[in-house]
């Protein structure tokens, strides 16, 4: 575009000199050996321009023939260099696609085109190429070369520590990270290994550092780097919370604040508060991350807040989280716990009862289970319900990679992720046998009488054996199928006074259950078997 406006703005100086010197004619005479030579100006000008251009066509001619050698030299070393390029795309192409055969012989081909020095993507070639072949030591020895290179340290380093960590040398790939961070902290891959490794080792410091920078250089989103940054502070707290309890507090708030639904911060921050006696404080950060999302510990945490309070007042605080987030299965069942533990076993059963019917997982059906236990000790009840528990989905717990852990935990265990955890449902774990009796949670607790159709001279706390009570068949209420079963025993007919044994009827044994009787002798005929069985009752 430059070199247009040049030429035209040259044509035009022409065209406006010879208009100029066309307005003003005259004469030019010039005198040589006595020889006189006149001419008009026009004519003089444009000799003038004339032997210019012949000059500097002439210049041209001569500068081609002396850059001839050159010329034809750089042309074919262009087209060797084009056809280098072309094998070299056509390698990699292949070396991405597996072909193993045609990525080497375009590796030798390109060698022969190019050079190694002047073009690094050689050693990228042949180092795939020995991947996709096999040959690991290779292909480390070409990582190596790249790595010192500093065109190419990058790349010679990230097959390095990819290298090292299909080897299963986490030391080194972590050493190859670090080395790629010092020089390149832009790098996704080399940082994010890098904060991992210092997080497995405990260098929080270090790590929320790392992650700064990473922030700063946009490596990471601005939402991802906070919630890694509230982890990690996390983490830190949890370490600090035995010998820095205000660090420890610090830290968790810290966290909190780039977090506000973490539990495991609200949680450490509130044990660092209650270390202070700031009771306040802590039922403050409790009940504020409850709001968010009912959590079974933050539940466990704020009823027992205070470890000199009696059972009532763990309910009333169990109760005021209730009223925070009503219609809430944690919160159903964190005051049923609580009810429990102070012996209010109606308002118990009624909120566990909720609970299962809102959402009938384990803990529901286990939690109504200890209720029977300790109200009824009717282990009948006890085992419907420790039933209806081994069928019901498994309740919620830390999940990471598949491991499941019972408390948070900042990396998974199994591949070193950060903030690898989530509260859900484990999934895979296998849940109850499938039996075509297994009831809902309505269903479930329907089929179970209520605890006041109970006598009350047969409840026990803890009976140490069944109590069986003989019961007429005309006067037996309505009892489900589980909780009766069928004894032989002798029936006096009516109108006797004593029985075939000669025996009044108040004399004679008690009735036992068929499975304490002797074995049946098939040689001996019973004279009884022709009697009804009496219905018995087993509380």
């Amino acid at each position: 575009m430059i070199r247009l406006l040049i030429f035209l703005v040259v044509v035009l100086a022409l065209g406006w000199g010879f208009s100029w010197l066309a307005d003003r004619p005259g004469l030019i005479s010039i005198t040589w050996q006595d020889h006189l030579i006149e001419t008009s100006i026009m004519v003089a000008a444009t000799m003038v321009v004339a032997l210019v251009a012949a000059a500097m066509i002439l210049w041209w001619i001569v500068g081609v023939i002396w850059t001839s050698p050159y010329s034809v030299r750089r042309y074919f070393r262009a087209r060797k260099r084009d056809r280098g390029y072309q094998a070299l795309s056509t390698g990699l192409i292949a070396a991405g696609a597996g072909n193993a055969l045609l990525a080497r012989k375009m590796s030798v081909r390109t060698r022969g085109l190019l050079r190694a020095d002047q073009e690094p993507l050689i050693h990228l070639l042949e180092a795939q190429t020995a991947l996709i072949e096999g040959k690991h030591d290779e292909a480390r020895q070409k990582f190596e070369q790249m790595a010192e290179d500093p065109e190419t340290r990058e790349l010679g380093l990230r097959g390095l520590y990819m290298e090292a960590r299909r080897l299963g040398a986490n030391e080194a790939a972590r050493q190859y990270a670090e080395k790629a961070v010092e020089h390149a902290p832009y790098l996704p891959w080399a940082a994010q290994a890098t904060l991992e490794s210092r997080s497995q080792a405990g260098r929080w410091e270090d790590a929320i550092r790392l992650l700064d920078q990473q922030r700063a250089a946009s490596v990471i989103d601005k939402n991802q780097a906070d919630r890694w940054k509230a982890v990690l502070l996390t983490a830190k707290a949890d370490d600090r919370l035995e010998g820095d309890p205000k660090g420890a507090r610090d830290d968790a708030m810290a966290a909190l604040k780039l977090a506000k639904d973490l539990v495991p911060a609200a949680v450490i921050a509130a044990k660092a508060w209650l270390r202070e006696d700031n009771v306040r404080k802590a039922a403050t950060v409790l009940e504020g991350v409850w709001k968010l999302g009912p959590h079974p510990d933050i539940a466990r945490a704020y009823v027992r807040a205070r470890s000199g309070d009696s059972t009532t007042d763990r309910l009333k605080r169990a109760e005021k989280l209730e009223a925070l987030r009503p219609n809430n299965v944690e919160s159903l069942l964190a005051v049923a716990q609580a009810a429990l533990d102070a012996h209010e076993f109606r308002k118990a059963r009624a909120k566990a009862e909720a609970a299962a019917r809102m959402d009938s997982r384990e803990a529901a059906y286990l939690l109504l289970a200890d209720i029977e236990e300790a109200e009824t000790g009717d282990q009948g009840r006890v085992r419907h319900w420790m039933a209806q528990a081994l069928r019901a989905p498994r309740d919620p717990a830390w999940v990471a990679d598949g491991f499941v852990s019972e408390k948070w935990l900042p990396l998974s265990p199994v591949t070193g992720r950060l903030d690898a955890f989530e509260w859900k449902a484990p999934f895979g774990q296998l849940e109850g046998p499938i039996e075509e009796g297994s009831l809902a949670a309505e269903e479930a607790i329907a089929s179970l009488p209520p605890v006041s159709a109970i006598r009350p001279e047969t409840r026990v706390e803890q009976p140490s054996k069944p109590i069986i009570v003989p019961v007429s068949p005309s006067s037996e209420p309505a009892k489900p199928p589980q909780t009766e079963i069928a004894v032989a025993a002798k029936t006096p007919a009516p109108g006797n006074v004593t029985s075939k044994t000669g025996k009044s009827p108040e004399s004679e044994e008690e009735p036992v259950p068929f499975f304490g009787r002797p074995p049946d002798d098939p040689g001996v005929k019973d004279p009884d078997a022709a009697q009804p069985p009496t219905r018995l009752r087993l509380f």
